[in-house]
C-alpha cells in the first residue's frame, strides 16, 4: 500500500494553481508557453541551417565569381547542365562511391568482429575496449597527418614494415604516391579511425538481446553458428543498418582526411565531389558552379537516406 505524504500533495496542488494563475494573468496558453520555449531553438535552426542551403540554391542559378567585383548573372540550369554533363565530375562520383563501398563493407565486417569479441566480457574487456576507442577520439585532421607522415617513403615506418616482410626497398614506392594504392590508403585510413564508432552500436544491439533467448537455443541444442545466423544477426541488423547509414553519410562528405593525405591525387585517383566542390569554391572562385554542385551533393545524400531510412523502419517492424 502506497502513502501519500499530504503536505507534498498539497504544495503540488498549490504550485500547480500558481502556474495556471501566472499563465491566465499573462494572457500566454499552454501551446503559447511550449511555442515561447521552442521558438529560440527553431529560429538559430534556421540560421545556421535553412538559411545557407537557401541562399546556396539561389546562388546555383547564377555566375557569381566571389573573387571578382562583377554582380551575379542569373544563368538558370546552366550549372546544373555543366556538371551532369561533366565527365570529370561523374569519374569523381565513381571515386567517392569506391571509396563509401568498401569503407562501409571494412566497418561493418570488423566492427562487428570487435563487437561480438568485446562482448565476451573477457578479463581486461574494459581496457582493450578504451584502447579500440582511442582512434575516433581523434581529430580526422590529426589523423591524416599522422597517417601522411607514417607512409612518407624515407621518413615513415610503414615502408620499413612492408620492405622487412616483402624485402622490397623502403624508398621504391609510395602508399600516398600511387595510382593503385592511393584509394586504398584512404579507405584504410578511413576504416582504421571510425571502426571503432560501428563497434559501439554494434555492441550496443549485442546487449540488447536478451539472455533467456541464447539459453533456450542452447537447450534446443542449437550450434552457436546457428544461434548467430537465427538470433544474433537478425536482431542486430538493425543497429547495423544504423551504423551504415551514419557512416556512409560520413563517408560521402568526407573532405579534411583525404585532403591532407593525398589532396586528391596522385592526378585525381583520389578527388572525391567534397575535394572537386572545394577546388571550385575556393580555387576556382567558382560560386554559382560549386553551389550547384553542393546542391546536387545534398540531394543525392538526402534521397539516398530517404530510401534508405524507409528500408530500415520495414527491417525493425519485422
Amino acid at each position: 500500500m502506497t502513502v501519500t505524504n499530504p503536505a507534498r500533495s498539497l504544495a503540488e496542488a498549490a504550485a500547480r494553481r500558481g502556474s495556471a494563475r501566472f499563465a491566465a494573468r499573462a494572457g500566454l496558453s499552454d501551446r503559447a508557453v511550449a511555442w515561447l520555449f521552442i521558438l529560440p531553438t527553431m529560429l538559430l535552426l534556421l540560421a545556421i541551417n535553412i538559411f545557407p542551403l537557401i541562399w546556396a540554391i539561389r546562388l546555383s542559378f547564377t555566375s557569381l565569381m566571389a573573387n571578382l567585383p562583377t554582380p551575379a548573372r542569373f544563368v538558370g540550369l546552366d550549372n546544373y547542365v555543366d556538371i551532369l554533363t561533366d565527365e570529370d565530375i561523374w569519374a569523381n562520383f565513381r571515386v567517392t562511391a569506391h571509396f563509401v563501398f568498401w569503407t562501409i563493407a571494412l566497418q561493418i565486417l570488423i566492427g562487428l568482429g570487435l563487437a561480438l569479441l568485446i562482448n565476451q566480457k573477457f578479463r581486461g574487456h574494459s581496457f582493450w575496449t578504451t584502447i579500440i576507442l582511442l582512434p575516433m577520439m581523434l581529430s580526422p585532421a590529426v589523423v591524416g597527418n599522422f597517417w601522411t607522415l607514417l607512409f612518407q617513403p624515407q621518413i615513415g615506418p610503414f615502408n620499413y614494415v612492408i620492405g622487412f616482410f616483402t624485402g622490397v626497398a623502403p624508398s621504391s614506392f609510395s602508399m600516398i604516391g600511387s595510382v593503385v594504392l592511393a584509394p586504398w590508403t584512404i579507405v584504410l585510413v578511413n576504416t582504421w579511425m571510425w571502426t571503432p564508432y560501428v563497434m559501439l552500436i554494434c555492441l550496443a544491439g549485442l546487449r540488447s538481446i536478451p539472455d533467456y533467448i541464447y539459453e533456450a537455443a542452447e537447450v534446443d541444442r542449437a550450434s552457436p553458428l546457428r544461434q548467430f545466423w537465427s538470433i544474433t544477426l537478425p536482431m542486430v541488423l538493425p543497429f547495423l543498418m544504423l551504423a551504415v547509414l551514419f557512416q556512409a553519410i560520413q563517408s560521402f562528405v568526407m573532405f579534411d582526411m583525404v585532403n591532407l593525405l593525398t589532396s586528391g591525387g596522385p592526378g585525381s585517383t583520389t578527388e572525391t565531389v567534397s575535394i572537386t566542390l572545394k577546388r571550385a569554391a575556393f580555387e576556382k572562385w567558382q560560386t554559382g558552379y560549386a553551389s550547384a554542385l553542393a546542391v546536387i551533393l545534398f540531394v543525392t545524400i538526402f534521397g539516398a537516406a530517404n530510401v534508405y531510412v524507409r528500408a530500415l523502419n520495414w527491417v525493425k517492424q519485422q
